[in-house]
């Protein structure tokens, strides 16, 4: 009996030999000065080749848009060179790889910016605990960017995606879920804003739609995605409510003008946090794809016979799975055999160093 999950598919400009896409994992093991992708990286990605798709972790686009420590950057030459040397390696082992670019926004610490506050669109704090070296300390009221800093964000935004061709990727994901940058001028809860980037749905947008089009000065749109989490509530400082629907249909709906390659979209995180919330969507796929004219992958804890069950229903292209990819480096093929999964240590999830990155076995092993 054919799997669709194993057939082939087409993403925009690229070819996938399955339908099996490895979704953004921050792994904090970048421990290369510099924020430089190190040699566990080029390993790690490696092992995963055999996704249709690998999507990266989220890569900074400049030192502003830090959140977090021992995430990679995509914004020197130095950075450039350690990510040809993962590009290449995937290449080498038949696997197609994307760079999800990343700005954190408000979802900060001062430790990351010598003391500064971080940026966002208004000065709310999102009263949210984020992951340091020192501990979890608490956010702080953020700054809120001026109409020349936001040009400026969207110029390194731009240069991340020249810099991503030159490292050979094969595409790039924009991060516009989780309550990040992007996330946050979708927001009324961080975006207050009285001029052009705030209030309306077009205005709210802008600020993704203007990377768009820069992004699209320097590598063609059909190798570009960007990642949606509407229905992610009561978390990282945003809440679901009436608009949240509009909003997001809204940027989708602008979005297919762009040939773009793809959108990913996440499903509720935790459902039940929708329960009785005006607004809350329980199927996010099957609402966004009547309304997506490019592929669509879905993403939010789906086992491999969901998975089949929804591409056979038409709710999607691809299927991105997390945590099962950072268990078995050789998902695909437990899926073709029908093979037990290996069982993920959560405890070595952000620990850094090999331990629950690159020791995980294979059915071959």
């Amino acid at each position: 009996m054919t799997q669709t999950l194993l057939t082939p598919v087409r993403l925009g400009a690229l070819e996938l030999k399955n339908r099996v896409v490895m979704a953004p994992l921050t792994r904090c093991r970048c421990d290369n000065p510099g924020f430089v992708p190190n040699d566990i990286m080029v390993r790690y990605y490696a092992q995963r080749a055999g996704a249709g798709l690998i999507i990266s972790e989220g890569t900074i686009v400049s030192p502003q848009g830090r959140g977090y420590p021992l995430t990679p950057g995509i914004w020197s030459e130095a950075q450039v060179a350690g990510w040809r040397q993962v590009t290449d390696a995937v290449h080498a082992a038949d696997g197609r790889i994307v760079c999800q670019l990343w700005h954190c926004g408000r979802l900060s610490l001062p430790e990351f910016h010598e003391g500064r506050p971080p940026v966002a669109p208004s000065a709310i704090n999102p009263n949210w605990k984020m992951f340091s070296l020192t501990g979890q300390p608490d956010t702080v009221t953020p700054h809120a960017l001026s109409r020349d800093e936001i040009r400026e964000v969207v110029a390194d935004f731009r240069r991340a995606a020249a810099n991503a061709m030159a490292a050979g990727f094969d595409g790039v994901e924009i991060h516009s879920s989780n309550g990040y940058l992007f996330h946050q001028f979708f927001s009324p809860l961080a975006n207050r804003r009285e001029d052009e980037y705030g209030g309306s749905h077009e205005n709210r947008a802008r600020l993704f739609f203007e990377v768009l089009d820069a992004v699209g000065e320097v590598m063609p749109l059909d190798r570009v995605g960007f990642r949606l989490n509407p229905m992610m509530n009561r978390f990282h400082g945003v809440a679901v409510d009436e608009d949240t629907v509009p909003m997001w249909s809204y940027v989708v709906e602008h979005a297919n003008a762009y040939g773009l390659a793809y959108l990913h979209l996440t499903e509720p995180f935790l459902p039940n946090q929708l329960d009785d919330t005006p607004g809350g969507l329980a199927d996010v796929g099957a609402h966004f794809r009547p309304l997506a004219k490019m592929p669509l992958i879905a993403n939010g804890g789906l086992d491999q016979a969901r998975a089949e069950a929804r591409l056979n229903a038409g709710l999607c292209d691809a299927v991105a799975f997390g945590t099962a990819w950072i268990a078995n480096p050789d998902l695909v093929e437990r899926f073709r055999q029908g093979a037990p999964l290996n069982t993920p240590d959560r405890d070595t999830f952000y620990q850094g160093g090999e331990k629950g990155y690159l020791d995980y076995p294979t059915l071959a092993a």
